[in-house]
């Protein structure tokens, strides 16, 4: 077996992905980088798990499957606000269909003999930066409330990914929300 990492997101696109992308490169020349440079904007809906690439193909499917499944609820995702922690900066985000969709699909998976159990995030978020000097607090901040607009008009993504050892990713496949 050859298990490799892979992790489910939601990412918004549209005017606010590009917007925070936008901020990912000016904080890191301002600031350097941080750990949320690692990744690309998105809200984790499951912690990392690991899988042989020769059963992805039966998480697609499952994650499918509970996606048309859920179509009459609404998967709608509602930014709550804009947060400025020690550190930790981003958004905290609201999508109780969403959450639905993503604990049906872990049930299914994790009844079955899987790699690793995956597990559920409880706490929706995109950050924008963390783990950062402390002194670099307010000028990320201040770029932040300057760049991003919570309200910007944005479409999110359902996205399976799977991150490669250099911290690469590919996005195995999306659905629109």
């Amino acid at each position: 077996m050859n298990a490799e990492q892979f992790i489910i997101y939601v990412c918004p696109v549209g005017e606010l992905g590009q917007q925070i992308n936008l901020y990912f490169q000016k904080s890191r020349e301002k600031c350097g980088e941080n750990t949320a440079h690692h990744y690309m904007p998105h809200c984790s809906l499951t912690g990392f798990f690991e899988a042989d690439q020769t059963t992805i193909q039966n998480y697609l499917n499952t994650l499918d499957k509970a996606y048309h499944q859920s179509q009459d609820i609404s998967l709608d995702i509602k930014i709550v606000q804009m947060m400025f922690k020690p550190n930790w900066h981003g958004l905290e985000l609201k999508a109780s269909g969403l959450k639905h969709l993503i604990a049906h699909f872990v049930e299914i998976m994790n009844s079955q003999p899987i790699e690793e159990k995956i597990r559920l995030k409880e706490w929706l978020h995109v950050s924008f930066a963390y783990n950062f000097q402390p002194q670099h607090h307010d000028t990320l901040k201040t770029l932040a409330e300057k760049m991003i607009n919570p309200q910007a008009l944005t479409q999110w993504e359902l996205r399976f990914y799977q991150k490669h050892p250099d911290w690469t990713w590919t996005c195995l496949q999306s659905w629109l929300l």
